[in-house]
């Protein structure tokens, strides 16, 4: 019989010693495997389980509900967030309003950068959005969450480099399984009908693509954001306002660096 994961999370009411290994004493008693543990945020624990049948599951929430110095908080089919959270020791920040937003800080590019590695490995269409000020590190981890998914990135639009606005692709470049990359302000203020064009061919690929700037990118376009499955917000700090007020004063024309020396 094939084993499946579960994920385990619990809050420590009370954290006397012995505590760990009384909860993976009763996992070995009812013949399930610990795969990975750690530390999420303050006084909880996370663990990936696997194990053969739900009926084990089922018995080891029973007796955790009878354990006076833990509170199960979650037991269920592990999702990504879980999956990192037990890797990094901490959740990412999802928005409580739109659940699709995730948000990061500079000091959090590693759990970053693995967020989205995981998403660019799952096959389909994937739409993802990234909000972030100037050199704060979009394109650097997005190119970087590639390599980690072993995927090959393409430009449509940037300027991490140099000035970045293709208008067409050879054929192997439109394999389903590369990360297309534009930069919204980019595609939007500089991009010309053929590469306006081409940016709509690479939407309709089972793919995924990334978009920085997705707010400008909609303003000008015939996408929406309830077209995104996911957007990223990265900022400096937690507290930091991501505005595009620099942007507009800062509007030039072609040259080596057309928003005035900003690294978008």
């Amino acid at each position: 019989m094939e084993k499946t994961e579960w994920y385990l999370e619990y809050k420590i009411q009370k954290n006397r010693p012995g505590l760990l290994g009384d909860v993976s004493s009763l996992l070995g008693m009812l013949n399930i495997n610990i795969v990975t543990i750690n530390g999420v945020d303050d006084m909880r624990r996370g663990m990936l389980l696997r194990c053969e049948t739900i009926e084990q599951i089922k018995r080891l929430e029973s007796i955790l509900n009878t354990m006076d110095n833990i509170t199960v908080t979650k037991l269920r089919q592990p999702k990504l967030r879980d999956r990192l959270a037990v890797r990094h020791g901490f959740y990412i920040q999802r928005d409580a309003d739109d659940k699709k937003t995730f948000r990061f800080v500079r000091d959090e590019l590693g759990i970053l950068v693995d967020f989205m590695a995981e998403l660019f490995k799952q096959d389909g269409h994937k739409l993802i959005g990234i909000r972030g000020m100037p050199r704060v590190g979009k394109t650097e981890s997005i190119v970087a969450a590639s390599v980690c998914a072993n995927k090959r990135w393409l430009f449509l639009s940037s300027t991490m480099l140099k000035q970045t606005v293709r208008e067409r692709l050879i054929a192997d470049e439109y394999r389903t399984d590369n990360v297309f990359i534009l930069d919204g302000i980019v595609t939007m203020k500089r991009g010309s009908e053929q590469h306006l064009q081409l940016v709509r061919e690479v939407m309709q690929l089972s793919a995924t693509k990334v978009v920085e700037h997705p707010d400008i990118f909609v303003q000008s376009s015939e996408y929406t954001l309830d077209d995104f499955d996911y957007i990223i917000e990265l900022r400096h700090h937690p507290d930091e306002e991501i505005t595009y007020d620099v942007v507009e004063n800062n509007h030039q024309p072609f040259g080596n660096s057309i928003y005035n020396g900003f690294d978008f």
